[in-house]
């Protein structure tokens, strides 16, 4: 019986070593370069290069609506695009030294991922721009205010973008190897990665190159004839009532944004469809509601960005939305958590092996081929416990001493209880992406506005203390699981774990310095930036501000019956999301509560333009799924990037006061009739 035993568990092993046999088989007399040599100058260069670019995207999106797309597969195949070109540039002159390695197109990825990855957590679109005074002459508290400014911007996201990085590093084992996380994303972009460098692979590789080079020339050719019909506000394509008047009045409408075609085709089906009914339920039938009620509910004749009106009732009954399905995620990857990690503590215990993050992992003859090769190597080079504890510690003393200084509301012992707190909760980010591929930072900085702002309270800064306790939340949890993730895919490419940390320091650094100064193009371009029907109306920012404001003079500044729909809705999105985990896979077709409520503020033209995109993916997977996966995201890539290239010359021509030659404005019968006759007299 036994015998039988051990010759199916022998069975199974086999079985899984086939599986993988092939990766690394295929590449097993190929030498692993050592981590300096994975760190080449060209890998920095086109990095830098790409992380320009891809601030410029993630920058735009985070000003338009907040919605950001994995731009991963993006960054991989552009930096195997630009670094084989160059490698086959040289080999023909003869000067190629160094061939062009998975691990170095990893390092790539790594450090354009970090980079741009700072435009989302520096807070440019959410915590940061939230502190402006442009944003505060919407909310009902105009006091608390910083403007942004480069010189502190660059301080700030140097003091806090660090500590999540070194708070991770000692559990990298831990993660990896004893847990066997699988960080879904990090592990598609290691097979992707690891795809591109078989000859296969390479050949696929350098036809989806041409297909997203077609298609970011035509959404940057694109973007360039539509400027020249925006010379004033409602002007040009993104003014156009596809669906009539009435409905473009109501945010209904198809704007002709590639970007937004290009992310719903990236985005899952269900996302784009939660926007689109999040649009319907609010601005096709809420607010119209709500509208009939001016006077009775709110006072009639209120400007339009008046708290005390209708504005009130879109911004929190959104908050609520937001809160309700953040906090469900919260408890629910927390549980997940505890449970993996008394599990896995349980196993630990039978095996008598504590995991510690130098203590190398037995290996045992029934392991795979491709797991003992990238274990050998993932814990061959090997980052100090004691460097990322004194570093960590190091830069929170540093930014204790200092924060106070760019924030006076935010006290010393303030930054020193979310430094205590700060590696337990990016502990918990990074385990609980690594089983969900979920990163809730935005939830941790959530909770950070509400408790820091209501310790210091109205009196004394809270709104701008919560905001920037939550900003330094935000890049800690957030920077930690990125890191953890990246470790995942230098794991399954052999990239080294010192390559890595060091790529996604060098990464973050550059993100430091770019974000600010890619946001700065805008703030100085876009004299409306931040204001509702503009270009770019920043949402989260607005939204961030009025949750500090909630959270530091509670409910008072809510008009009538907000505060009971606030409950009905956050009631909702936790009702939902218990719906759609109880029914499984079944529950495909339920909606995300946090996507319904991104359109409740900002209406539904870029839902309309993501499902548009979402329609063109389905029918083409209907048509021909095996072209449809090879060549979607290539397409998907091209738009977001052609038309995200173009804020560079738009901001450019902006900034230098040059307006486009035409109007094309869209006018009712009658208006246009009335317009005839005041120009015909």
């Amino acid at each position: 019986m036994a015998q039988t035993e051990e010759q199916n568990q022998r069975k199974k092993d086999l079985e899984l070593e086939k599986e993988d046999l092939s990766v690394e088989k295929v590449f097993e007399n190929q030498e692993v370069p050592s981590w300096r040599k994975q760190l080449t100058i060209r890998a920095l260069v086109v990095s830098f290069v790409l992380s320009v670019l891809f601030c410029f995207i993630v920058m735009k999106l985070n000003l338009t609506t907040g919605i950001i797309p994995s731009l991963n597969v993006s960054a991989g195949l552009l930096g195997f695009f630009f670094v084989s070109t160059w490698t086959k540039f040289l080999n023909k002159s003869g000067m190629l030294r160094q061939p062009f390695t998975r691990q170095e197109n990893t390092v790539i990825q790594t450090c354009v991922v970090a980079s741009s990855g700072i435009a989302f957590s520096g807070g440019f679109g959410s915590y940061l721009f939230g502190m402006s005074e442009r944003v505060a002459q919407l909310s009902s508290n105009r006091t608390d205010i910083k403007n942004p400014a480069i010189g502190w911007t660059l301080g700030f996201l140097f003091i806090v973008s660090f500590l999540g990085l070194l708070s991770v590093v000692p559990l990298r084992k831990i993660m990896i190897i004893d847990f066997k996380l699988t960080y879904p994303s990090g592990t598609a972009t290691a097979h992707l990665i690891n795809s591109f460098h078989t000859p296969q692979g390479a050949r696929l590789a350098k036809k989806q190159v041409k297909v997203l080079g077609k298609f970011f020339t035509f959404s940057f050719l694109w973007g360039f004839f539509q400027w020249f019909y925006t010379a004033s506000d409602d002007c040009g394509f993104q003014a156009f009532p596809s669906l009539g008047l009435k409905a473009y009045k109501n945010r209904f409408y198809f704007d002709f944004s590639t970007i937004y075609i290009g992310v719903g085709m990236i985005c899952p089906h269900i996302i784009n469809i939660s926007l689109l009914l999040g649009g319907i339920l609010s601005w096709g039938l809420m607010w119209p509601l709500i509208g009939n009620k001016e006077g009775d509910w709110y006072p009639a004749g209120l400007d339009e960005n008046n708290m005390q009106g209708l504005e009130g009732y879109k911004i929190f009954i959104a908050i609520s939305m937001i809160l309700g399905d953040g906090l469900y995620n919260f408890f629910k990857v927390l549980g997940h958590t505890l449970t993996g990690l008394y599990r896995q503590t349980q196993d630990k215990g039978q095996k008598n092996l504590i995991p510690v993050a130098d203590q190398n992992s037995p290996s045992s003859p029934h392991q795979s081929f491709d797991f003992q090769r990238r274990t050998q190597l993932f814990l061959k080079d090997q980052i100090p416990t004691w460097f990322a504890i004194a570093g960590y510690v190091s830069i929170a003393i540093v930014s204790i001493l200092t924060l106070p200084h760019i924030f006076h509301q935010l006290n010393w012992y303030y930054m020193l209880v979310i430094y205590l707190l700060a590696p337990t909760l990016a502990f918990c980010n990074a385990y609980g992406c690594g089983l969900t591929d979920w990163s809730l930072a935005s939830t941790y900085g959530k909770l950070a506005i509400f408790t820091i702002g209501a310790w210091a309270g109205a009196s004394h800064g809270g709104v701008l203390a919560g905001l920037a306790a939550c900003g330094v939340m935000m890049n800690i949890v957030s920077t930690a699981s990125d890191l953890t993730q990246d470790f995942k895919t230098g794991y399954l490419t052999l990239a080294s774990p010192r390559s890595m940390f060091v790529s996604q320091i060098i990464g973050t650094a550059m993100g430091c310095v770019i974000s600010p100064c890619v946001f700065w193009v805008f703030y100085r371009a876009f004299d409306d930036l931040g204001t509702p029907k503009s270009e770019y109306p920043v949402p989260y920012a607005i939204l961030y501000r009025n949750m500090a404001i909630l959270g530091v003079e509670g409910f008072s500044s809510l008009p009538k019956n907000c505060l009971l729909l606030c409950y009905v809705f956050f009631g909702s999105a936790i009702l939902i999301n218990l719906i759609k985990d109880l029914m499984g896979e079944r529950g495909w077709f339920i909606p995300f509560p946090m996507a319904m409520a991104i359109p409740f503020y900002l209406g539904s033209y870029f839902a309309i333009d993501m499902c548009v995109g979402s329609l063109i993916l389905f029918v083409w997977q209907k048509v021909n799924k095996a072209k449809a996966d090879a060549f979607g995201p290539a397409v998907a890539s091209g738009l977001i990037c052609g038309d995200g290239i173009w804020t560079i010359p738009a901001s450019t021509l902006a900034l230098a006061g040059i307006k486009p030659p035409i109007c094309m404005k869209f006018l009712s019968s009658a208006t246009n009739k009335k317009v005839d006759q005041f120009l015909g007299s």
